[in-house]
C-alpha cells in the first residue's frame, strides 16, 4: 500500500514492517530518491498522512502499535525513532485514518471493533464503532491531494499506484492551454478548523476553502521548514515558520503576490527534422567557466575530445544526421578552455586556449570544407592559461580576457594587440559580463567578491561588494536595463542560490536571494532584456529554470520549468528573430546533448494567436550589428543599437483586437454555500416561478386561437402547466 501528501509519498518495501519514503516530485536530475525507515517489527498494515501537516505521517502494523512519525525530505536522514506510540489494546491493527477537519485525532480499527484516538492527549476517548488500464499488477493506489496538483498544466487529479518494484504516476489532465478557474472549486486548506478539544466540545467547523492556484504559487515561492532550502532573503511570498508543525497558515501566506505574464511559459524541443544528430567524440569536460559550445544564427560550434584541441563547426541550414566519417575541424594543436562568435561577423572565432594564447579564426563561407590549421591571428599577452573570453556587445573587434595570472585584459582585433589591463582580484575570476550600453565590465571571483569596472578610466574596479559564500563557481549577467546584476552562484552549504545586486551599491551586498537546488554544476543565465526573463541550466541538469526580473520587490518571480528527456551539456540561444511570433515563441536556443543539437522553443500560451502580442514583444535589440568599432570605443564614444520590430505584417497587434462579449466567471463556492434564511429562500423561489411564468395579466396565447372544443382546451391547459 502507499499513501502521499503533499509533498511526500510513502509505500510497503519487501521487508515487513519497513516503509520507502520519496517525494511527489522527482529531483533536478529528473530522479526520485528514496531512503527506508523501519517502523514496526511486523508488517505495516496501514498508514495515513495527517491533512494539516504534510511530513506527519501515522502507521498501524501487526505488533498491535500505532506510531507518529515526523518525515524528512528523502535527501536528508529520516528519524530513527517515531515522535509517539501509542498501544490501543485491541490486538492486530488493520486501518487508520486521520480526521479530516481536526487536528490530533486517528480513527483506528482492528478486526474487533473501530476507536478513535486523541493524539494530543494520548488516549483513547471513544470506542466500540471502491478506471485506468495499466502495464502492471498493482499493490496500492494513493490519490494525491489537490494541493499538490499542476494546476498550470490541468491537472485535475494524480494517482500513485504501487507495483510489485515501482511507483507509477497517473495523471489526469484536461486539455487545455493554460490555466482554467472552471476546472478548480475551491478546495480544503491545510489549516484545521478546530482543535481536538473544540471538537470534543460539539464544534463542527468547516475547513477554510482555498484556491488550488494560490497554495500553488505559494508552493514555489517558499519552502517548507524541513527543507535546507529555506534560507531565501527575498521571496514571492513567506514561508512558513519554522516552528510550526501544524502547517497553519496566516493571511500573509495567501497573498497571491505579483503575477506575471510569463508564469506559464513552456519549453518544447522542436520538431526532429530540424535535430542535428550522430556527434561523435564530443568533448564533455569543458571548463566550468566555459558554456560548453557556442551559436550563431548560422553555425554552432562544438568542442571534440581528440588531441589537438578540435573544434566542430556544424551549419543549422543543414541538419540531420552526421557522416559515421570525420568532420573538417578547427585544429589549435592545444586544449580548448573556451570559446565564442564574434556577434557581428558569423565567420569569426575567437577560441581560448590553455597555452595562456587567444586564437582567432575565420570560417569561409558556407561552412568547413576542409579542416583549418592556421587562425587569422593570435592575441598574447597573458602568463598563464585564460579562463574565459568575451566579445564587447557594441564596438567590432573588442575582446576582454581573464586568466590565472589573476588580470582581465582588453584586446583590439583590428591592431592585434592588447588594449587594456585590469587589475584587483586576488583569486579565479568566474565571470565576466559586458553592461548593456558596454561602458562598464562586472566580474565575479573566487575571493567572494564581485566588482564593477570602467575599463577606459581605470584599471581597478569602481565599485566592489560582497559576493556569493561559495567557491564552486559562478557567473553573472546585467539586467533590468543595467540597474541590476544577477549572480548565480552557490552559498556557504554548496547549495545553488541566485543573487541580485543593485549595480550602484555593490558595497551593501545582494538586495534579494532565492535558493533554487543542490546540485554540482553552476547554472548558466541567459536573460532577455525585451521579457526581463532569464533562463538557467548547468551542465549535465536536466532542468531548465525560468525567472521574471523585476525592480522591486519580490524581485524573483518563478515561472514554469522545463524538463529535458535526458541530460543536457548545455543551452545555447539565438537572436530574437528566430522566434516564431505567430507561436508567440520569446526564445529559442539549441539544447546539446552527448550526441545531439535539439532546438528548444519557449512559448507562452495565448488563445488569441492570430494577432501579433504586442505586451510580449516590445522593439527588440539589433545586437547583431555594431554600434562603433574598437578604436573608436577606446577613444571615449558610445553608441547605441537600432531596435526593429518583430510584428509581420499581415498581423494586427492583440491591443487592437475587437472586444469580445464580457465571458461569465466561474463562482467561488462560498458564494452558493452562503447561509440564507427560509425567507429568503422563499423570495427567491417565488420571483423565480414569476419570472418562469412571465406576467399574469398579459392574455394567455389560447385566448387568440378559434375552433378549439372545451375539453380539447382542458386538456391542452393541463399539458402546459406540466411542462412549466
Amino acid at each position: 500500500m502507499n499513501r502521499t501528501s503533499s509533498k511526500l509519498v510513502a509505500f510497503n518495501a519487501d521487508q515487513a514492517g519497513m516503509l520507502g519514503v520519496s517525494s511527489v516530485r522527482p529531483g533536478p536530475d529528473g530522479q526520485w530518491t528514496v531512503t527506508q525507515i523501519s517502523c514496526h517489527s511486523d508488517v505495516v498494515t496501514d498508514l495515513d498522512f495527517s491533512p494539516f501537516d504534510e511530513s506527519l505521517l501515522a502507521t498501524c502494523s501487526g505488533d498491535e502499535t500505532v506510531k507518529l512519525w515526523h518525515l524528512n525530505d528523502p535527501e536528508q536522514q529520516q528519524p530513527s525513532g517515531p515522535e509517539l506510540t501509542l498501544h490501543p489494546g485491541l490486538g492486530r491493527l488493520e486501518l487508520l485514518l486521520f480526521h479530516p477537519t481536526s487536528s490530533g485525532l486517528l480513527a483506528l480499527s482492528s478486526s474487533r471493533s473501530p476507536l478513535i484516538w486523541d493524539t494530543s492527549r494520548q488516549e483513547a476517548p471513544l470506542a466500540g464503532m471502491s478506471h485506468c488500464l495499466t502495464d502492471n499488477s498493482t499493490r496500492g493506489v494513493a490519490v494525491v491531494p489537490k494541493l499538490a496538483l499542476d494546476v498550470l498544466s490541468c491537472e485535475v487529479m494524480r494517482a500513485l499506484q504501487l507495483t510489485d518494484d515501482c511507483i507509477v504516476p497517473i495523471s489526469y489532465q484536461v486539455p487545455r492551454k493554460e490555466f482554467h478557474e472552471d476546472l478548480y472549486p475551491d478546495t480544503a486548506g491545510t489549516s484545521p478548523a478546530m482543535s481536538a478539544e473544540e471538537w470534543w466540545q460539539g464544534g463542527n467547523q468547516q475547513v477554510t476553502h482555498l484556491p488550488p492556484y494560490v497554495l500553488q504559487d505559494q508552493a514555489r515561492g517558499c519552502s517548507t521548514s524541513s527543507s535546507p532550502l529555506s534560507s531565501s532573503s527575498s521571496s514571492s511570498v513567506p514561508s512558513r515558520s519554522p516552528s510550526s508543525t501544524s502547517g497553519l497558515l496566516t493571511s500573509t501566506d495567501l497573498s497571491p503576490g505579483p503575477s506575471s505574464k510569463f508564469r506559464h511559459i513552456q519549453g518544447a524541443v522542436m520538431h526532429r527534422d530540424t535535430h542535428i544528430t550522430n556527434i561523435r567524440s564530443l568533448n564533455l569536460t569543458t571548463p566550468g567557466e566555459c558554456d560548453g559550445f557556442c551559436v550563431n544564427r548560422q553555425r554552432v560550434a562544438v568542442p571534440l575530445a581528440i588531441s589537438g584541441g578540435q573544434i566542430a563547426v556544424l551549419e543549422r541550414s543543414q541538419p540531420g544526421r552526421l557522416p559515421d566519417t570525420a568532420l573538417p575541424t578547427i585544429q589549435n594543436s592545444v586544449s580548448v578552455v573556451d570559446f565564442c562568435w564574434d556577434p557581428f561577423d558569423s565567420h569569426r572565432l575567437a577560441v581560448a586556449g590553455d597555452d595562456a594564447k587567444i586564437r582567432v579564426w575565420q570560417v569561409p563561407e558556407g561552412g568547413l570544407k576542409e579542416t583549418l590549421t592556421e587562425p587569422e591571428l593570435i592575441l598574447q599577452g597573458h602568463t598563464e592559461k585564460i579562463y574565459s573570453i568575451k566579445f564587447h556587445p557594441l564596438a567590432s573587434g573588442l575582446l576582454v580576457s581573464s586568466s590565472y595570472d589573476l588580470s582581465v585584459r582588453l584586446w583590439s582585433l583590428e591592431s592585434g594587440e592588447q588594449v587594456k589591463l585590469l587589475t584587483g582580484h586576488q583569486d579565479q575570476v568566474f565571470g565576466l559580463a559586458w553592461s548593456p550600453d558596454g561602458r562598464l565590465l562586472a566580474t565575479v571571483c573566487k575571493d567572494g567578491k564581485v566588482r564593477i569596472y570602467d575599463p577606459r578610466k581605470s584599471s581597478e574596479p569602481v565599485q566592489e561588494g560582497p559576493g556569493p559564500e561559495g567557491h564552486r563557481g559562478a557567473r553573472l549577467v546585467w539586467v533590468c536595463d543595467g540597474s541590476f546584476l544577477l549572480v548565480s552562484g552557490f552559498d556557504s552549504r554548496s547549495e545553488r542560490v541566485l543573487y541580485l545586486f543593485s549595480a550602484n551599491h555593490l558595497s551593501s551586498g545582494a538586495v534579494s536571494s532565492t535558493p533554487v537546488n543542490i546540485s554540482p554544476s553552476t547554472l548558466i543565465p541567459y536573460y532577455d532584456p525585451d521579457t526581463s526573463i532569464v533562463i538557467l541550466t548547468g551542465k549535465g541538469d536536466t532542468r531548465v529554470y525560468i525567472y521574471e526580473l523585476i525592480p522591486e520587490e519580490p524581485y524573483f518571480i518563478e515561472c514554469s520549468s522545463f524538463n529535458s528527456p535526458e541530460p543536457h551539456k548545455g543551452l545555447a540561444f539565438l537572436p530574437k528573430t528566430e522566434c516564431n511570433v505567430r507561436e508567440v515563441e520569446v526564445a529559442v536556443a539549441l539544447m546539446l546533448t552527448k550526441t545531439s543539437i535539439e532546438p528548444v522553443a519557449f512559448r507562452v500560451p495565448r488563445v488569441k494567436k492570430e494577432f501579433f502580442q504586442d505586451d510580449v514583444y516590445s522593439d527588440t535589440v539589433v545586437w547583431w550589428e555594431p554600434a562603433l568599432t574598437a578604436s573608436s570605443w577606446l577613444a571615449g564614444s558610445n553608441g547605441q543599437h537600432n531596435k526593429m520590430s518583430l510584428k509581420p505584417e499581415d498581423m494586427m497587434p492583440v491591443s487592437e483586437a475587437p472586444k469580445e462579449a464580457p465571458v461569465r466567471k466561474y463562482l467561488p463556492s462560498s458564494v452558493y454555500l452562503e447561509e440564507k434564511t427560509d425567507e429568503q429562500k422563499k423570495e427567491e423561489l417565488l420571483s423565480a416561478m414569476v419570472a418562469k411564468l412571465g406576467n399574469m395579466d398579459e392574455p394567455l396565447p389560447q385566448d387568440s386561437f378559434q375552433g378549439v372544443d372545451e375539453d380539447e382546451w382542458v386538456s391542452y391547459s393541463r399539458r402546459s402547466i406540466f411542462i412549466i
